[in-house]
């Protein structure tokens, strides 16, 4: 063992983030041994222990990586700032384990805390940089694949938390979790503004572009933690074949997809790349399933640019704004805007099945069609329904061009939206390839997998029956898109569309 390494592992204190800059993890029992896969955790001990007990005043502990992603044995930075004297890294796998829902894979020693200095705004875009000095590396070597929460643990006791995802190379004949980071970044407030509201709290004075170098606010991961985590547990839990990734790494990277027996897009993923969108359009018309858990899904487009550490570390959205884009006029299908809208129109329907319709709704899921096999064993019938399962945002079947054909309704709920009768569809359809296509039209359907549980604080008053409900369905749906092209082993929907609609 190196003098360097032995000082590392032993380092109080006193010791310092300087001479403690490189921390490392275990090396892996063995090259080639598949150890670096999720499916070799799912015999492992969790730890329990791994929630925020006291997040503290938001100066108290926060920091983020300058990665949003790592494949295993990777390195990457840590930024780090506290009032607190030291603090501890704790890094957490989000996963079945018995019932634990994450294990613990490494932790640091004690390192020297700091406080790093204030965000700088860059005037032209209004975006925050945290522009902090990096506090310590971290190597993955012994991480599987798989969805991170590293905790980050001052001695006064405060936690925050910080997403990661160690990615997949090769998603063949598996189901790819497909991470959202670009959409939390872009509701984040850490420093001031996000792409919703600026220092002033106004939309006219918010982010035209937002960094991932800075922390994210709230207990540093709610979006990942809201929208994500139990679906990651319950996939786990059902040992289906997993593969890792993130949109932003499908844009630059979508090898990930090839073969892929499917994609599921979890609870909130607005913010698109049109390249992204591209490549999981080229992976379901190539036989990959695709899912998407929640509503209003592929309705921003975006752009990434260079960050202070890495490409790609820059969300551009210019949204309304768009005409200020300097991709406009000359780039139209570039311009950051609504994907429906001028001056490149392109509706996500053509994708998803569905179009994000309203904000804010709450209102019961009402079950149309009780026989569809995403049903089976749930009990159902036509016109049960689910209170406040519907919402916040929701999804509605819009015939007409960009449509599916081969689309039928699953769910098809009465709603009001802002004074306007509307509905919120599930849909499900099918292309050529044989590749099914499930989207749940609510953006409250990965909340509901843990409704009553009292695991998130909040359930917006979804109950045990509804809990029992969303997690059947999502359960037959990711067993079978597991098993490749659904067209092939499930019945083929019947279009229901123009009838619902019809006027």
């Amino acid at each position: 063992m190196s003098r360097r390494r032995l000082l590392c592992l032993c380092a109080g204190v006193g010791l310092g983030a300087a001479a403690c800059d490189h921390v490392p993890g275990r090396r892996p029992p063995g090259a080639g041994d598949g150890s670096h896969l999720p499916e070799a955790e799912r015999d492992a001990a969790g730890t329990p222990d791994w929630r925020i007990a006291s997040p503290g005043p938001p100066d108290a502990i926060a920091g983020y990586a300058d990665r949003v992603s790592v494949t295993p044995g990777q390195e990457f930075g840590l930024f780090v700032s506290t009032t607190a004297a030291s603090f501890r890294v704790s890094a957490f796998r989000v996963g079945w384990y018995g019932g634990a829902l994450a294990r613990r894979v490494w932790t640091s020693p004690p390192i020297r805390g700091r406080v790093q200095q204030a965000p700088r705004i860059a005037p032209e875009t209004r975006t925050v940089h945290a522009n902090w000095q990096r506090t310590l590396a971290l190597d993955t070597a012994s991480w599987p694949e798989g969805a991170y929460l590293l905790r980050l643990e001052a001695a006064t006791g405060h936690q925050r938390y910080v997403p990661l995802i160690v990615r997949s190379v090769r998603g063949t004949g598996r189901t790819v979790l497909l991470h959202a980071p670009a959409t939390w970044q872009a509701y984040n407030r850490w420093g001031g503004s996000s792409l919703y509201a600026g220092a002033t709290g106004s939309y006219e004075t918010r982010s035209l572009a937002v960094s991932f170098d800075r922390p994210y606010d709230m207990d540093g991961a709610e979006k990942f933690r809201v929208y994500e985590w139990a679906a990651v547990v319950l996939a786990e839990r059902l040992g289906i074949p997993l593969a890792y990734s993130t949109g932003l790494d499908v844009h630059a990277a979508p090898a990930v997809l090839d073969g892929a027996a499917a994609v599921v897009c979890l609870g909130h993923d607005e913010y698109w790349t049109p390249q992204q969108r591209a490549h999981v359009t080229q992976a379901r018309d190539a036989g990959t399933n695709v899912a998407f858990l929640g509503a209003n899904t592929c309705f921003r487009r975006i752009r990434l640019e260079p960050g202070r550490s890495a490409d790609d570390r820059t969300v551009v959205c210019y949204k309304s704004a768009y005409r200020a884009d300097p991709c406009y006029p000359a780039q139209p299908a570039l311009v950051t805007t609504d994907f429906r809208t001028e001056p490149a129109p392109d509706p996500e329907s053509s994708l998803t099945g569905v179009l994000y319709e309203g904000y804010p709704v709450d209102a019961p899921y009402v079950v149309h069609s009780a026989g569809h096999w995403l049903h089976e064993g749930t009990g159902v019938r036509a016109g049960d329904a689910f209170p406040h399962l519907v919402g916040v945002e929701y999804d509605r079947v819009m015939p007409g061009a960009g449509t599916p054909r081969l689309l039928e309704i699953t769910a098809h709920s009465p709603l009001v939206c802002a004074g306007r009768p509307s509905h919120s569809d599930s849909a499900y359809y099918t292309v050529p390839s044989g590749a099914g296509v499930f989207a749940s039209g609510t953006m409250r359907w990965v909340e509901a997998l843990v409704a009553g549980t009292g695991e998130l604080g909040r359930d917006h008053g979804m109950d045990a029956r509804t809990r029992a409900f969303v997690t059947r369905t999502t359960e037959n749906l990711l067993r079978a898109f597991a098993e490749g092209p659904a067209a092939r082993r499930r019945p083929a929907p019947s279009p229901n569309a123009l009838d619902l609609y019809a006027t």
